[in-house]
C-alpha cells in the first residue's frame, strides 16, 4: 500500500517540478563532478511529499499506472463544480481507447466523473472511442438513471456512422429494469427499428430475462402475450418465464407455461423441464416437483446435474441437512459434478447447523472434482469461525485461501478484522491488515470503516485509530460521516483538541475535493456537528456509494 501512496502523491509532485526552483534549494542538491543536470539526480528530499524520492530519466508509464493517476483524478473530483477538465489536460497525450475502457470499467461507480471524463476523451483530436467504451459507459449512465443522456449517445452513434448492434440495447433493456421502468425497456424495444436494428427472439429474450430478473413478471408476462406471435418462440424463451414466475413463488404460473408449451409443440429439453422443478421447489410444491421428476425418463430426458442440484437446494432452503445429505450422495453415485453455487448451499447448510467439520470436507471433495471453491465458499465457513470467534482456524482459513489462488474480498477482511478487534487480538487485525497488499487486496472506505470504529471501542487505541483514519485520507478515499463524527467526539471526550485541528488541516490539504469538504464535519463542535453535516452534504453523498458498498460493519 506505500506504493500506492508513492503514486496517490506523484501528481503533486511532477506540479512541483514544474515549478522554477528557488535559488537556495540548489544547494541541497549534491554536485556531480562533471556538473550538475537534473536527470542525474538519483536521490531528492522533498520533505512534504516523500521521504525520498528517486528520480532517473524519464521514461513512459505502464498502462496500468495511467490507469491508477486517472482514476484517482476521477474519485478525487467527483462532485458536478469540481473543475475535472483542468485536472485530467496533462493526460491528454496519453490517452488511447484501450485506456479510456480500462479507467471506466474501474470507475463504474463514479457515474458522473466517469461521464465527463468520457466526455473529455472524446474532445480530444483524433481520438476515436470503442465500441466497448460506449456499452461501458451507457452501462455506468443507465446506473445514475441518466436516460436521456444514454439515447443522446446513441444518437450520436448513429449520425456519426457508427455500427450499432443489439448488444448496446440489451444495456439500455438492464438499466431500465434495474430502474423499475419496465414501459420504458417496451418502448427502448420498439425504438430499436430507429436505429437499424431488426428486434429478434433474441433480443426478446435479453428483454424478459432483465425484467424477471428484477420482480417484473408481470409486464414481461403481458409483453411475451402480445408479441409471441411474431416471434419463433421456443423452449429458452418460455424457460426465462418460468424461471421469473418461479422466483417469484409462483409455481402456478410456471405450470400454466408449460402447459402451453406442450400446445403448441415446442421441444421439451432438460433446461425447461428443470426449470419448472426449480419453480415448483420455489414454490413449496416439492412433492408434485419429485412426482414430474420421476416422469422425466418417460419423455425421453435423462436426468443430470441440474435436475439434482434443484432439489438439493430445496432442501437447503427447508434446512433439512439429511434430505440434501442423501440427494448428494446419489450425484456422487451417478458420477455428476454439481456447480459451485449448489456447493455453496450446502456448505451454507453445514455451516448453519454447526458442521464446520463437514463442510471442510466437501471444500475438499470439490476440489478433487475439478470445482474450485469460490470466495462465497470460504466466506461461508469464515463466518462460522468468526460466529464462534475461533481466531486460529479464521486465520488458517486465511491462509489455505491463499494456497488455494483465491483472494478474499472485503467482506472476508471486514468479518475477520472486526472478529479478531471485537476479541481483542489488535495485533493479529494489524497483521492481517499488513499481509493484505501482498493478496492484491487494497482496503476500501467500508474496511477503513471496520477497523477505524472497532478500535475507537478500546481503550488506549486511539493513535492506531488517527493513523488509520491519516492512511485513509492518503489514499484519497473519503471517510463516511459517521467516521468523521466518531473520530472527532472520541478526541474531544479526551481532551485531544489539538488532533482534531492537525486531522482537519490534513484533510484539506488532499487532492481529493470531497476530503477537503469533510474537513469541515471534522473540525466542527460537536454540538453543531448536525449543521456541519448539512453544509457538507453536497460532496458527500457519493461516499456511501463510492465503491458501490453500503456501510455494514457486520460484513
Amino acid at each position: 500500500m506505500a506504493f500506492r501512496r508513492l503514486f496517490s502523491q506523484r501528481r503533486n509532485l511532477l506540479k512541483l517540478l514544474q515549478q522554477p526552483l528557488p535559488l537556495h534549494v540548489f544547494s541541497l542538491i549534491p554536485q556531480n563532478p562533471d556538473g550538475f543536470a537534473l536527470n542525474k539526480v538519483k536521490a531528492f528530499k522533498f520533505a512534504r511529499f516523500f521521504s525520498q524520492t528517486i528520480l532517473s530519466d524519464p521514461s513512459p508509464l505502464p498502462l496500468s499506472e495511467h490507469v491508477n493517476d486517472l482514476c484517482r483524478v476521477l474519485s478525487d473530483f467527483r462532485s458536478p463544480h469540481h473543475d475535472i477538465e483542468s485536472a485530467l489536460n496533462p493526460f491528454s497525450s496519453h490517452i488511447a481507447p484501450n485506456l479510456v475502457e480500462q479507467v471506466l470499467k474501474r470507475c463504474r461507480n463514479l457515474g458522473l466523473s466517469a461521464h465527463r471524463f468520457f466526455i473529455w476523451a472524446h474532445k480530444l483530436p483524433n481520438f476515436i472511442p470503442s465500441r466497448e467504451s460506449y456499452h461501458i459507459l451507457v452501462d455506468i449512465l443507465g446506473k445514475c438513471k441518466q436516460f436521456p443522456l444514454i439515447w443522446d449517445f446513441l444518437s450520436e452513434m448513429k449520425n456519426g456512422g457508427f455500427d450499432i448492434r443489439p448488444e448496446i440495447f440489451w444495456v439500455i433493456f438492464r438499466a431500465y429494469s434495474r430502474a423499475n421502468l419496465p414501459m420504458d425497456v417496451i418502448k427502448a424495444f420498439e425504438k430499436m427499428g430507429d436505429f437499424g436494428i431488426e428486434p429478434s427472439v433474441d433480443d426478446l429474450d435479453k428483454l424478459l430475462s432483465f425484467l424477471c430478473k428484477n420482480n417484473l413478471v408481470t409486464h414481461a408476462q403481458e409483453f411475451f402475450d402480445k408479441v409471441k406471435v411474431d416471434f419463433p418462440i421456443g423452449a429458452k424463451t418460455y424457460s426465462i418465464l418460468m424461471k421469473g414466475w418461479g422466483d417469484c413463488g409462483n409455481s402456478l404460473e410456471a405450470m400454466k407455461l408449460f402447459d402451453e408449451m406442450l400446445e403448441r409443440d415446442c421441444t421439451i429439453d432438460v433446461v425447461a423441464y428443470n426449470t419448472l422443478l426449480t419453480s415448483l421447489c420455489q414454490g413449496g410444491k416439492s412433492d408434485e416437483a419429485y412426482k414430474l421428476f420421476r416422469e422425466m425418463k418417460s419423455r425421453g430426458l435423462e436426468p443430470n446435474a441440474c435436475t439434482y442440484a434443484t432439489f438439493i437446494r430445496a432442501s437447503c432452503e427447508a434446512n433439512d441437512v439429511h434430505s440434501a445429505v442423501r440427494i448428494l450422495d446419489r450425484v456422487r453415485r451417478y458420477g455428476l459434478v454439481l456447480n459451485v453455487f449448489t456447493y455453496n448451499c450446502v456448505i451454507k447448510l453445514f455451516c448453519k447447523n454447526e458442521k464446520v467439520d463437514d463442510a471442510y470436507l466437501l471444500l475438499d471433495e470439490m476440489t478433487e472434482r475439478g470445482v474450485g471453491p469460490d470466495i462465497w465458499c470460504y466466506n461461508a465457513i469464515l463466518a462460522a469461525h468468526c460466529n464462534l470467534r475461533e481466531v486460529n482456524q479464521a486465520l488458517r482459513l486465511l491462509r489455505r485461501m491463499k494456497k488455494g489462488s483465491c483472494l478474499p474480498d472485503r467482506h472476508t477482511y471486514n468479518m475477520l478484522l472486526k472478529m479478531l478487534i471485537d476479541v481483542g487480538r489488535i495485533d493479529r487485525a494489524m497483521e492481517v491488515w499488513d499481509g493484505m497488499g501482498e493478496m492484491g487486496f487494497y482496503p476500501s472506505v467500508t474496511t477503513y470503516a471496520v477497523m477505524i470504529h472497532g478500535l475507537c471501542k478500546k481503550r488506549g487505541r486511539i493513535e492506531d485509530v488517527c493513523r488509520y483514519f491519516e492512511m485513509m485520507i492518503d489514499e484519497g478515499i473519503p471517510p463516511y460521516s459517521c467516521t468523521c463524527d466518531l473520530l472527532r467526539d472520541r478526541l474531544l471526550r479526551l481532551g485531544l483538541r489539538e488532533k482534531i485541528h492537525i486531522l482537519s488541516d490534513k484533510m484539506q490539504q488532499s487532492t481529493s475535493c470531497s476530503i477537503q469538504e469533510l474537513s469541515e464535519l471534522m473540525s466542527s463542535p460537536s454540538s453543531s456537528a448536525k449543521n456541519a453535516r448539512i453544509q457538507a452534504k453536497k460532496g458527500n453523498k457519493y461516499n456511501s456509494r463510492s465503491n458501490g458498498e453500503e456501510i455494514n460493519l457486520d460484513s
